[in-house]
């Protein structure tokens, strides 16, 4: 099982000197990989209507693409992993064009998680459909690869349309997309379609039930389904030891990757988020 960090985002977005820090500690810790989450814009809470989502325009985030394409030219070994972005929100050509960027300048070192997300504000926000982006997400995967792989592509869908045109230069490395979520259509999509799943779950003995509809659906559609990844999250406790047993459960469980997160620890400085990780991936290695 491949370990990785969670970009602490709300604490320091805008802080140039500390996300290279917390980056380039993250690498030297051993970890194989970086993840960020992505938003564009936050909602105001107090709008009319209301607004109750975990996050609002007061959480700071760095835009993913912006985010990998400085650390590229500051780590070496980290996979740099979009976990996730909200995909149908966006324009399916441009997300093609930073993605190929990023696995350029990175030399192949990105991993393009994707999701339909649940924020109607930034749907709004970004000129978008909420209510069809679960069948646009479909639409946009097959047109990403494409753009990815083919040097002039004719693509005429519901949703998007490339007459006769392609990104260049393409990626010289196949960009894995994962996705996000976990309603029944969802994890369908992920065993027809992609090549990894990040499960939003807490507790390794939930996996079972949603992997097993995930390798169905892989199976049916002719795929080998331990060719998709599964990717959770473990949010740090502060009790090392505890943390420790619980990655142990994810590996146990069919974790092929797991992410240790420091968000919401109300830690003050980079550093606490930084002393965090290491101590904990010092205790991984100590029981491997």
């Amino acid at each position: 099982m491949r370990i990785g960090v969670v970009f602490p985002h709300n604490d320091l977005s805008g802080d140039p000197i500390a996300i290279r820090a917390h980056a380039q500690a993250a690498e030297a810790a051993g970890y194989d990989h970086y993840v960020a989450y992505d938003h564009v814009v936050g909602a105001y809470r107090d709008r009319p209507g209301g607004f109750t989502g975990p996050y609002d325009h007061e959480t700071g985030f760095t835009d993913p693409f912006v985010l990998f394409s400085h650390l590229a030219g500051v780590t070496t070994i980290l996979e740099l992993v979009a976990g996730i972005v909200i995909l149908p929100q966006r324009q399916t050509a441009l997300v093609a064009k930073q993605a190929a960027d990023v696995q350029i300048l990175s030399q192949g070192r990105f991993r393009l998680g994707v999701g339909i997300g649940w924020n109607r504000v930034e749907y709004e926000a970004l000129g978008q459909d909420f209510h069809t982006r679960g069948r646009r997400m479909e639409e946009q995967i097959e047109l990403l690869r494409r753009l990815f792989e083919e040097p002039v592509v004719d693509f005429e869908g519901r949703f998007d349309r490339v007459p006769l045109a392609g990104i260049h230069p393409r990626p010289p490395r196949r960009i894995p997309i994962w996705m996000g979520g976990s309603a029944d259509n969802v994890l369908d999509r992920v065993g027809r379609l992609a090549d990894g799943w990040f499960p939003q779950l807490r507790d390794p003995a939930d996996l079972a039930i949603p992997l097993a509809k995930i390798h169905r659906a892989a199976e049916d559609s002719g795929r080998d389904s331990w060719d998709v990844g599964v990717n959770p999250t473990l949010r740090l406790s502060g009790d090392v030891p505890k943390d420790v047993d619980l990655a142990q459960r994810w590996l146990e469980a069919g974790a092929t990757h797991l992410s240790v997160s420091t968000l919401g620890r109300d830690h003050r400085t980079p550093a606490d988020h930084i002393e965090e990780i290491e101590v904990f991936k010092q205790a991984w290695d100590d029981v491997r």
